[in-house]
């Protein structure tokens, strides 16, 4: 029978068996797992880890705290990665086996994985070196937005071909991280090395502004109603507040070490960030600008990703091979959750 034509540029298709037990198991709910099979998810969805040593991503059920399965990427290695809204699909930029800026391979290819069925189904080839890295997608077209920092650019990926249907400058060096608005009318990427943020205009495809922030910044979010960008000063324990109407750096927020990773929780209130060099994660208080809480965390805090129903924040930790489970009603560790070696990037798919 033949299939449809809706992932190609080297994506495989699930079986007709295989699509008919993938709906059987969002209808019934959580089965259990048996050889060969993939697990149900749970309700609400499951957590994503890019584990850079190990080359895989974990497959994490957050109500029960443990690892359900683990992907090989096929690739040195990916840092980062994202599902799809309807969590059918992670895709993972390999970015290389280096740190931004420092010497090592250059990744040239993103690979997409079918959660369910816990395999590499496509691959897109850049055709050169360009270190992808942050992925995200845009709110409103749809599209896979993916910074590609050696060509100094995100491009733009249709996620069911796999194939790159455009490209935005970014005008810096190192353009590592990225967020967009809630709008999908703005992007700001954090250039680590340069310590800038570029600030894109993803309509016209072009950059609007570069924000000078310090000789170096690492991460980048944004707030929930698009006021404010945060990104983290890595010379001084301090991170930035630029305002996104003059684009412009309108304040500093002390913190108790160098920040890293930041989420803001979906009411607003919140920035949660990870202090790598603390193995703490704070909480800054969005309407005071102040760190009002501090939770101790396994060493090398990395990403932060705020679960959507703003009742847990998910906190990566590098070296421990953790992820720390936070419940933000009274900032304490729930559980710690075994991932794998070099635990970094998070993504969360929704449930079906």
């Amino acid at each position: 029978m033949p299939q449809p034509a809706h992932l190609t540029a080297g994506v495989e298709y699930m079986s007709h068996s295989q699509v008919v037990s993938s709906l059987l198991i969002g209808l019934l709910g959580a089965l259990a797992p048996s050889s060969g099979s993939a697990a149900s998810a749970p309700a609400h969805g499951l957590l994503l880890v890019a584990n850079k040593g190990d080359r895989n991503v974990s497959i994490i059920d957050p109500d029960a705290g443990r690892q359900i399965a683990a992907v090989a990427e096929d690739g040195v290695t990916g840092h980062e990665l994202i599902a799809s809204p309807d969590g059918r699909i992670a895709y993972v930029p390999i970015y290389g086996d280096s740190g931004v800026g420092k010497p090592g391979t250059d990744g040239s290819n993103l690979v997409a994985i079918d959660i369910a069925a816990r395999k590499v189904i496509g691959n897109l080839d850049f055709g050169h070196g360009v270190r992808p890295h942050c992925p995200l997608f845009g709110p409103k077209d749809g599209m896979l937005y993916v910074t590609t920092e050696l060509d100094q650019s995100i491009s733009i990926i249709d996620p069911h071909t796999l194939k790159i249907v455009g490209s935005i400058p970014t005008g810096q060096a190192e353009s590592h991280m990225l967020i967009l608005s809630h709008d999908g009318k703005r992007g700001y990427t954090a250039n680590v090395g340069p310590g800038t943020v570029s600030v894109l205009d993803t309509i016209a495809r072009k950059t609007i502004a570069v924000i000078p922030i310090s000789k170096q910044t690492q991460r980048i979010s944004i707030s929930m109603d698009d006021r404010w960008v945060f990104t983290s000063d890595q010379t001084k324990p301090q991170l930035a507040v630029i305002d996104t109407a003059t684009n412009s750096v309108k304040n500093w927020v002390p913190l108790p070490a160098t920040g890293y990773g930041s989420a803001v929780t979906p009411d607003g209130h919140w920035l949660v960030i990870a202090i790598p060099k603390a193995n703490q994660v704070a909480a800054v208080d969005l309407t005071t600008m102040k760190v009002a809480h501090t939770i101790d965390v396994p060493s090398a805090p990395q990403e932060t990703l705020v679960r959507p129903d703003g009742q847990m924040a998910y906190v990566s930790c590098d070296s421990s091979h953790k992820v720390a489970a936070i419940r933000i009603s009274d900032w304490t560790v729930d559980k710690l959750i075994d991932a794998g070696k070099g635990a970094d990037g998070l993504a969360w798919a929704n449930g079906r």
